[in-house]
C-alpha cells in the first residue's frame, strides 16, 4: 500500500482501518491515536512504531514537545514524516488527546466530549479533522 496523497486522505484511511477492526490500544504507541496515523503515513508496523517511540520517554504529545530534528532519536524521524505529511507539532499533541477545538467544532454539538482512549471517538475525531481540512481547501 502506498502512502496517501494528502493528509485528509491519510486521516480517512486511518479512520477506515480502525472501523474495520484494526487493533486499537491507547497505551501502545503503535496502536494508539497517533500510532495509527503513523502507520498510514509511514507504512511502518505498529510493533516498529512502538519500539522506536519507547527509545525516548513519554507519549506522543511529549514526543512532539521534545521534538528535535537533530536529536538522532528515531521518533524524531517519524515526526519528520508527520510534519512532511502536513501535520504540525500541535496537531500531534491534539491527536493524542482528541483535543483540537477547531476539529471538535466539526462535530455536532453534544458529540464533542470525546474520550481519547475510545476507538469510536478516535474515528469520529479523524473524520471531523479530514472534513475540516476539506472545508479549508475549498
Amino acid at each position: 500500500m502506498s502512502a496517501p496523497a494528502s493528509l485528509a486522505d491519510a486521516l480517512r484511511t486511518t479512520a477506515d482501518r480502525l472501523e474495520q477492526g484494526a487493533t486499537y490500544r491507547w497505551t501502545h504507541q503503535g496502536n494508539c491515536n497517533c500510532g495509527h496515523l503513523v502507520q498510514t503515513i509511514s507504512q511502518r508496523t505498529p510493533t516498529d512504531i512502538h519500539r522506536l517511540a519507547l527509545e525516548r520517554d513519554g507519549d506522543w504529545a511529549e514526543h512532539a514537545r521534545a521534538y528535535c530534528p537533530q536529536s538522532g532519536y528515531a521518533i524524531d524521524h517519524i515526526i519528520d514524516e508527520l510534519l512532511a505529511a502536513g501535520l504540525s507539532l500541535q496537531d500531534i499533541e491534539h491527536l493524542e488527546r482528541l483535543s483540537d477545538r477547531r476539529v471538535l467544532q466539526h462535530l455536532p454539538p453534544g458529540q464533542r466530549d470525546l474520550d481519547h482512549r475510545r476507538r469510536e471517538d478516535t474515528v469520529r475525531y479523524l473524520r471531523a479533522w479530514a472534513d475540516r481540512l476539506a472545508d479549508l481547501a475549498r
